[in-house]
């Protein structure tokens, strides 16, 4: 991860990728997931979101209190890059 600033990961992803996300705050790495297809529910991946893309039918402030990811978006036609800070 040396040198990125953003692991991006599609809900599908999110299984395969469990030890890239446990390791991505130490290397100072921001997460980004698009959640869109279905609800995120909740889950320990969670905790190494910085960004969540959901589709515009979730509450995006509702799950951002639950969750604490730093940042919620309920959008169904931007792309997760519109949001990287």
């Amino acid at each position: 991860m040396g040198g990125a600033r953003w692991i991006l990961l599609d809900q599908d992803d999110i299984q395969h990728a469990l030890s890239a996300l446990m390791f991505a705050e130490l290397d100072g790495v921001l997460v980004a997931v698009d959640h869109r297809r279905t609800n995120p529910g909740l889950g320990l991946w969670q905790r190494a979101v910085h960004l969540l893309l959901v589709s515009e039918q979730e509450d995006a402030e509702e799950i951002r209190l639950k969750t604490g990811i730093t940042r919620v978006i309920s959008n169904d036609s931007s792309t997760i890059e519109d949001y990287l800070w």
